[in-house]
C-alpha cells in the first residue's frame, strides 16, 4: 500500500498551503493513530487514522462531488474576466484539487461532477466511451416528429459537421415545447446548435444525468455536495457502450 507525506495529505485535503499545514504539524496539532506526530515527513498509509485539530479526517483515494450548476458561471478552473464554477466551492474544497468533468455552458444548469479522479474524468469525457448525458430543455417552437427523426439521423451543425445519432422525446404530448434529450457526444454548445439548425432555439437547458448518476433533485442553483457511498459505486459502474 502506498504512503505520502503527513503534510502533503493535509494539503490535499484542503486544509492549507504545505507551508501552513507544516507549522501546525511542528506545533503538535496533528495525530496519527493516535500519536502526536511532529514529522512533517512523516509518511501515513490509507488505512491510518490522521486528526487534525481534533477533527478526524475522512480520507479517500479519490473525492467525488455533484453540483447543481447556476447559469451566471462558465465551466473552468479559472478565469481573469468570468465567474467560474470553483467560486461557488468552499475554500476548503477549492484547495483539495478538485476539478470539473466535461463542461457546460454558462447558460445552461445542472449536474456537473468534480473529481480528483483523472482516470474516471477521461472516460467520462473521451468521445470513444459514449457516456450518454441526459438534458430537460424548453424550446422556443413545438417540437415535431420531424425534428424527432432529425435527431436520430444526426443535425448538421453551422459548421457542417454532422452529429452523431442523439435521441429527442416529448414527455407530455401536452407540451410538445418541452422536451427531453440525450446525447452521446459533447460539442460546443451542441443541442442549442442542434435545434438552431432546425429553425428553433433553446430557450431553457439543464443537464439533469451522466451514465448512471442522476441530479440529486433537492440541490439548489450553485450547491454542491459530495457523492454517497452508493452515488460513486453507480459513477464507477462503467456505462454500456450506446452505438
Amino acid at each position: 500500500m502506498s504512503k505520502d507525506r503527513l503534510d502533503k495529505v493535509l494539503g490535499n485535503f484542503g486544509l492549507g498551503s504545505r507551508s501552513d499545514v507544516k507549522k501546525e504539524i511542528h506545533q503538535g496539532l496533528v495525530k496519527v493513530n493516535g500519536v502526536v506526530t511532529k514529522d512533517p515527513g512523516f509518511k501515513v498509509a490509507l488505512t491510518d487514522e490522521v486528526i487534525y485539530y481534533e477533527e478526524t479526517l475522512i480520507r479517500k483515494e479519490f473525492y467525488y462531488f455533484m453540483m447543481n450548476k447556476a447559469p451566471d458561471c462558465i465551466t473552468a478552473t479559472e478565469d481573469s474576466r468570468e465567474k467560474t464554477v470553483m467560486d461557488y466551492l468552499s475554500e476548503r474544497h477549492a484547495n483539495m484539487n478538485l476539478f470539473p468533468v466535461g463542461r457546460l455552458d454558462k447558460e445552461t444548469e445542472g449536474l456537473l461532477l468534480f473529481t480528483t479522479d483523472g482516470v474516471l474524468a477521461h472516460y467520462y469525457t473521451s468521445p470513444k466511451h459514449f457516456v450518454e448525458k441526459e438534458y430537460y430543455a424548453e424550446i422556443s417552437d413545438e417540437v415535431t416528429d420531424e425534428d424527432i427523426l432529425a435527431f436520430e439521423s444526426g443535425v448538421v451543425l453551422d459548421d457542417g459537421y454532422r452529429t452523431l445519432p442523439a435521441r429527442l422525446a416529448i414527455p407530455d404530448p401536452h407540451q410538445k415545447k418541452i422536451v427531453t434529450v440525450w446525447l452521446k457526444e459533447g460539442k460546443y454548445r451542441q443541442i442549442r446548435r442542434m435545434f438552431q439548425s432546425l429553425g428553433k432555439e433553446v430557450t431553457y437547458l439543464k443537464r439533469m444525468k451522466m451514465g448512471n448518476l442522476t441530479l440529486d433533485p433537492t440541490l439548489s442553483l450553485g450547491s454542491y455536495r459530495e457523492l454517497s457511498a452508493d452515488e460513486e459505486i453507480l459513477l464507477r459502474q462503467k456505462t454500456s457502450i450506446i452505438q
